[in-house]
């Protein structure tokens, strides 16, 4: 994970600092799911109001010491990637109902959608989407036009940040440049 961390950091962070964090407001209920590109937030959020959920325990560790009011699911923990998974956290996730949803991804193209290597990590992802009223994925360029093994969303489902689309996802009305 620390070594994926640095893989088109420079890219992420700007996604981050420019525009996701900033569309979080005071009354919001927020889905942060696990990962490098979502924990990139992280440091653009210092004074924000708003109630956060999420998968990953590094996240709610970091929140919690922001001062930022953080739930953490419960369920099975992944140590590869420190993400909780399961049917308890699946359960617990369809309990909640989250104005804005914030999450990464291993691929994306039109016809598989948002994919994901693990079977778990798809399935808690794919529930926490559907409990979003905004679902946001944070993503590089590199991202387009891979496809990892299990899908968790289709390709319409999110609004989709980038600081840089490639050519063929021009057309795309469910993408935004972010610079």
């Amino acid at each position: 994970m620390a070594q994926k961390s640095e893989l088109n950091k420079e890219e992420k962070e700007e996604d981050c600092k420019k525009y996701a964090a900033s569309l979080i407001t005071p009354d919001d209920f927020v889905y942060l799911d696990a990962g490098t590109t979502t924990g990139l937030m992280l440091e653009y959020l210092a004074g924000v109001r708003a109630a956060f959920v999420t998968n990953a325990v590094s996240h709610a560790q970091t929140l919690a010491k922001m001062g930022i009011r953080v739930y953490l699911i419960g369920g099975e923990l992944k140590s590869s990637t420190e993400a909780v998974v399961g049917s308890q956290a699946m359960q617990m996730i369809q309990m909640y109902h989250f104005t804005k949803g914030f999450f990464g991804t291993n691929g994306i193209t039109r016809r598989e959608g948002f994919t994901t290597p693990d079977t778990s990590e798809a399935i808690v992802k794919s529930t926490a989407m559907k409990q979003c009223k905004d679902v946001y994925i944070l993503t590089d360029k590199s991202k387009f036009g891979e496809v990892s093994s299990v899908t968790f969303g289709g390709f319409t489902d999110a609004q989709i940040l980038t600081e840089e689309i490639p050519e063929e996802y021009q057309d795309s009305k469910n993408i935004l440049k972010v610079k």
